[in-house]
């Protein structure tokens, strides 16, 4: 779900290991990173333990912060599922935690995680009210099914383990980065219009079709699907009963044993190239993910649909066992992720910023009106990296950011403690 750009997007993967995340780890091990114990530095030194799925990280951004703050950041690259276990296993093994919402009645739980001072975050007041209100900026309120982060961004209290409803000093995660996503397609191989997320199990996709391997995400896609087809209406198809849960698995189930999908992927890299060669033609995909097909010179569509998009969101904490010194380099370092630059660097990989008016100012105006306006571009488009992502006149897909994040039909799946849907998601996966 995670993570330098496009053009090097075979290093970036969302929600999975970095290809070479074991060589990152491992160097966290040998420098003593990774200790079961606070990390000790001298005196001058300023070192955080930055644990997550890649979606914020890259070197770019490391050597930017060293640049602007003097911290030097040990990023430790891991699954989703990977970084939930050693958050609830080995809380003394990070300093920072980048995760995401959905994972949240998981995490908070266990204690193992302290909420942030949203009186400390510099541009608090400035994050979309997409986190805060569940709403636009311009007001439009949007879809809340499954994971919406303003069911689960506020606690009770500093020392509280229950979410509030309303807002409160106290914030699980100080949101850094979201998107709405939908299928990836082919138009020259499919040539015909889709409109509609039921077409991910059409007969005529047998052997071309893939969904992704992330249970939280993936069972929402299923749901989508199922949904679209007119089989059933769920209440919150995000928060699924056992029955629903079954039922929806039933449905995938019975099309993997037809052959309809040729694979499920976890990697960023795998789904690119499955588009890239034209093994598939649709399947489950992620906005920067189309967009690196596209800079092969290869047709691939993030294809706008009836029913809407599905939402996910990320964000930053800390560990619990920080000490006063680290927790206030965490704060110095979110403060930091919120300024702009790197706002700006992640929107030009296709994500959307949590403070769009730092971003903004971070971006050319031809930068802004393509990415965040829908307009056509002005100048050429350029990734994070420098690489050619379109030429002037291209528009990008889906449309503006209103388009996009105000068609949001629910967000990922709740993650929880009995994990049935997990589970079940995997039993299906081996099957």
């Amino acid at each position: 779900m995670s993570k330098k750009h496009v053009k090097t997007q075979k290093a970036l993967s969302r929600r999975a290991v970095l290809k070479g995340a074991a060589g990152v780890a491992g160097a966290a091990i040998g420098s003593g990173a990774i200790t079961g114990f606070p990390a000790i530095w001298a005196q001058e030194e300023k070192v955080l333990r930055y644990l997550g799925t890649a979606v914020n990280q890259s070197d770019d951004i490391t050597k930017k912060v060293k640049a602007d703050t003097g911290i030097t950041i040990q990023n430790i690259v891991a699954t989703t599922d990977d970084v939930t276990k050693r958050v609830i296993t080995q809380p003394n093994s990070f300093d920072v935690l980048d995760t995401e919402y959905f994972s949240l009645k998981k995490l908070v739980p266990s204690g193992n995680i302290l909420p942030m001072d949203a009186k400390k975050i510099k541009e608090f007041d400035n994050i979309t009210p997409v986190f805060t209100k569940g709403q636009l900026p311009n007001g439009k309120v949007i879809g809340d099914q499954g994971t919406a982060p303003k069911k689960v961004m506020f606690l009770e209290g500093e020392h509280s383990t229950k979410f509030s409803p309303t807002p409160t000093e106290w914030v699980t995660l100080i949101p850094t980065v979201y998107n709405a996503d939908t299928l990836g397609i082919r138009p020259d191989l499919i040539k015909r219009p889709i409109n509609t997320w039921a077409e991910l199990l059409n007969p005529e996709f047998k052997g071309k079709a893939a969904i992704l391997n992330i249970p939280s995400i993936g069972i929402m896609d299923a749901a989508m699907v199922v949904e679209s087809t007119g089989k059933y209406k769920y209440p919150d198809k995000g928060n699924m009963t056992k029955a629903e849960i079954d039922m929806t698995m039933g449905v995938l189930t019975e099309a993997k044993k037809a052959g309809q999908f040729r694979a499920f992927w976890k990697d960023f890299n795998e789904s690119v190239n499955l588009m890239a060669s034209g093994e598939t033609v649709i399947q489950s995909m992620w906005s920067p993910a189309v967009t690196a097909v596209r800079s092969k010179g290869i047709p691939c569509v993030f294809q706008p649909l009836k029913e809407g998009y599905r939402s996910w969101a990320s964000g930053f904490c800390m560990s619990k066992g920080v000490t006063p010194k680290q927790a206030d380099m965490v704060y110095e370092f979110v403060n930091w992720y919120l300024s702009g630059w790197a706002g700006a660097y992640l929107n030009r990989q296709g994500y959307y910023s949590a403070v769009l008016s730092t971003a903004k100012a971070n971006m050319e105006p031809y930068e802004w009106a393509y990415w965040m306006e829908g307009k056509p571009a002005e100048k050429d488009i350029h990734g994070p990296d420098g690489s050619l992502l379109e030429k002037a006149g291209a528009t990008r897909d889906g449309g503006s950011y209103d388009d996009r994040m105000g068609n949001v039909a629910c967000w990922n799946a709740v993650m929880d403690e009995n994990d049935y849907m997990v589970r079940k998601w995997n039993e299906f996966i081996a099957s």
